[in-house]
């Protein structure tokens, strides 16, 4: 038995094909593009594993989505491809258009003809599991209830449009043609191998260099912050058991602004890598001009997922944010090797000098 993951030499695909191989005996086709965020540093652990098989290649090419499905005959896709940082979105949309929408369509076109040839019982069988985000229901005030499935879409920046398409494609797939698939939507996550351009990551590594730690606005965004190792016990979760068509919201059930992540980073460090003079990190905080459009609040009901598939979050935002801090400061090789001079420049963009 085979999946086909894309986009696996990510952040949250790394850890999802490491926690498939570890809990399962099926081989994983690992499908990546290599783009900066992928990294196959991330997938050390699994070298000489002849369960884990890396392909080089990206979602829009068809030919090869659909050499790699005729080849290794796949019981289910978990596309976990795509462009995810707002910011990047900001300054360049047009990566996000060609990946998020027109590569799923291209996948969702291979998948169709690979699905529609199949031999019963794998024709039924089948599922394609698309992995999103609730930035696709757009901003909530203070006082609104937290997203349910059935909340409106309403993206805000060019990321989350492309999502909120890809979502529709993949729906119209399966209303129009009768794929089986499974769509979740997920709250921020964080852990091991997060591209440090993301909050919890950009303030551990700029904490530790003595840098400034750039806060957005008044820092004042609420955001659902999920651990990444949970979200891929969902995904398996969804993938076993859950109902062809459905989307199923995936949270941690931790609502926090973001001022309070920082304070929770630097706390963790004031106490597991102290600074020789005893200053707190929260010293090197600094608020800086905040970005465009800039959703005030997400927030995840993760009830259905619950109540149908008996999944919850394992870890508390206590446990998790401490295993994050600690596995960044056990793998500084790690980080120090994506610390390119691309990545160098682009924050220096982002944040000022």
């Amino acid at each position: 038995m085979t999946v086909l993951v894309t986009g696996g030499a990510g952040f949250i695909g790394s850890n999802f094909v490491l926690d498939w191989l570890a809990q399962s005996d099926e081989t994983v086709i690992n499908l990546d593009k290599l783009t900066y965020a992928g990294n196959l540093q991330n997938l050390a652990a699994l070298a000489g594993n002849p369960r884990h098989v890396f392909v080089r290649g990206d979602i829009g090419d068809v030919n090869l989505v659909a050499q790699l499905l005729a080849e290794h005959r796949p019981r289910a896709v978990v596309n976990l491809a795509a462009e995810s940082h707002v910011d990047r979105s900001i300054h360049g949309p047009g990566e996000f258009i060609e990946t998020n929408i027109v590569g799923t369509f291209h996948l969702l076109e291979a998948v169709r003809a690979y699905w529609g040839g199949m031999p019963e019982p794998q024709h039924s069988g089948f599922r394609l599991l698309h992995v999103s985000t609730d930035e696709v229901y757009g901003s909530l005030s203070a006082d609104e209830p937290a997203f349910t499935e059935n909340h409106r879409y309403e993206p805000n920046s060019p990321y989350s449009a492309s999502k909120a398409a890809s979502d529709h494609l993949v729906r119209a797939y399966h209303h129009t043609y009768g794929l089986p698939v499974l769509t979740t939507n997920c709250s921020n996550n964080y852990g091991p191998y997060h591209f440090p351009e993301k909050l919890i990551p950009l303030m551990i590594v700029n904490a530790l260099a003595g840098k400034p730690l750039p806060v957005y606005g008044d820092g004042r965004q609420v955001r659902d912050w999920l651990y990444v190792k949970d979200h891929c016990s969902a995904i398996r979760r969804v993938l076993e058991a859950g109902r062809v068509g459905e989307s199923y919201n995936v949270g941690g059930w931790n609502e926090k602004p973001n001022i309070d992540i920082v304070h929770a980073v630097c706390a963790l460090l004031d106490e597991l890598r102290p600074h020789v003079d005893g200053i707190s990190y929260r010293e090197q905080i600094s608020f800086v001009t905040d970005r465009p459009g800039h959703d005030r609040r997400y927030a995840i009901d993760a009830r259905k997922i619950e109540r149908e598939l008996g999944w919850k979050p394992a870890e508390t935002f206590g446990s998790g944010i401490r295993k994050t801090v600690q596995w960044y400061l056990e793998n500084r090789e790690w980080v120090n090797a994506v610390q390119s001079g691309g990545y160098r420049d682009w924050v220096a963009k982002q944040y000022g000098a």
